[in-house]
């Protein structure tokens, strides 16, 4: 699957890209995908109630803040977040971050898997001018 191939995702910030998913390969463990994060922009604070979340920092500077503490991720960086940390991620850098990341396992429903804990409105105008009409209309239970 190609990048090109996926739809932007923006309701939380930054540029999600499901690639490898049940929908488009049949996994049946996780899913995994690319956040394309400019300079910043960030994706904003959630947890995941069933899921590790496994990230790795292709280019550009990130700051993760992990149950309200920040660390810098730098490229050719990983990290795993726990089942139920808070977590969002901002650019701090002067060029865009690109990061992969995997989820697994599955929650039993993909609108289970996903919990925002902030606003998508305090994430800035670069996210909400963005956002595809009609997109956010499921109330916010879209795995990332």
């Amino acid at each position: 699957m190609d990048l090109s191939e996926t739809e932007p995702n923006t309701r939380r910030g930054g540029d999600l890209r499901a690639m490898l998913t049940p929908a488009t390969v049949g996994s049946t463990s996780g899913f995994m995908g690319v956040a394309i994060v400019q300079p910043g922009d960030r994706i904003g604070e959630h947890y995941h109630p069933y899921s590790e979340e496994f990230v790795y920092v292709v280019c550009g500077e990130l700051e993760v803040d992990l149950d309200g503490e920040p660390h810098v991720l730098r490229p050719e960086q990983g990290l795993m977040i726990p089942i139920d940390m808070r977590h969002r991620f901002r650019n701090v850098g002067k060029v865009e971050a690109r990061m992969v990341f995997h989820l697994g396992p599955l929650a039993p429903r993909p609108q289970l898997g996903h919990v925002d804990t902030e606003e998508t409105s305090v994430i800035g105008a670069a996210a909400v001018l963005t956002e595809p009409a009609g997109a956010g209309a499921d109330g916010g239970g879209v795995r990332s």
